[in-house]
């Protein structure tokens, strides 16, 4: 079976690039199907849509599902979730995550949870975030998204000194975030400040592993093609894998939900990246490679 893989990946790399390509063209599809339905390219939360915080300090024993079906079925139309917050481990908090905003509407969502959880003044808090100020973080997250890979691309263009191989290793990053995007949206999780954070890094961890290939492929001579690439992958995916796990870890033993979603947008990422760096990279380079041949 291995022996097989093995020879489907050095004669068969024509092919196997259907997979990303495929990959690519589903997420933009989803991306656009997501854009033409709510009017963005993705689940935004509070901190980038606007919208209201409730915390809860007062203890209840309610659960955060029972409080949030409960308010999902008063307030039918509103976009609504509960989070728990923790500290060392305990719950110490609820947080009623909406997207009110005029104090009307708080007042309503505070009401509604009163008839829940007996609440004094001082057993909760509300924040706010308007509309405006949600968009501005949003834009400016997203501008700082676009700056960095337009630098990331001109540092590889520089560094290679050669069009296609360059082209490639930003081909590739484009592909992981897009793909990465899309099967975020699938989740239904709601993005936050600190997801655009996740997805600056994952510029960094997809461009490594594609550079690290390039520059095997393009800048040594020792060995076959297929020796180089081989090579690359076994430091590329130790890398890779160890990365993984740490992410893993993260992902099941910490509470909290801003590192959670950076955690869940880099493994979605890193698996994604491992198509788009070992499979369509690969093929671009060898296809280069060998008209480059005389």
């Amino acid at each position: 079976m291995v022996l097989f893989l093995k020879q489907w990946y050095e004669h068969k790399y024509k092919v196997l690039m259907i997979i990303p390509i495929a990959l690519v063209i589903f997420a933009l599809m989803e991306i656009g199907l997501q854009y033409a339905f709510t009017g963005d390219f993705v689940n935004k939360g509070i901190t980038l849509q606007g919208g209201s915080t409730i915390t809860i300090t007062a203890s209840s024993s309610v659960s955060p599902e029972e409080l949030e079906a409960y308010l999902k079925n008063k307030f039918p139309g509103a976009d609504m979730g509960v989070r728990t917050i923790t500290a060392a481990g305990k719950i110490v908090s609820l947080a009623v995550d909406s997207d009110a905003q005029e104090s009307a509407q708080i007042q309503a969502v505070v009401n509604a949870i009163k008839e829940k959880i007996p609440l004094a003044p001082q057993d909760y808090s509300v924040e706010v975030v308007g509309s405006a100020l949600g968009s501005s973080f949003f834009k400016q997250t997203a501008i700082a998204l676009l700056v960095s890979f337009f630098l990331m691309a001109i540092v590889v263009i520089l560094y290679f000194r050669v069009w296609v191989p360059s082209l490639a290793v930003i081909l590739a990053a484009f592909s992981d975030i897009t793909v990465t995007l899309a099967i975020f949206n699938l989740t239904g999780i709601k993005l936050s400040t600190a997801g655009i954070a996740a997805f600056l890094m994952l510029i960094g961890y997809s461009v490594d592993t594609d550079v690290l290939l390039t520059t095997r492929l393009l800048k040594r001579a020792d060995g076959s093609v297929m020796d180089r690439i081989y090579g690359a992958i076994k430091t590329g995916m130790t890398m890779t894998t160890t990365t993984l796990v740490a992410v893993l870890v993260a992902l099941f033993l910490v509470q909290s939900e801003v590192i959670k979603q950076i955690m869940i947008i880099l493994f979605i990422g890193l698996l994604v990246d491992m198509i788009m760096t070992w499979i369509q990279n690969v093929g671009i380079l060898r296809l280069y490679l060998e008209k480059k041949q005389p």
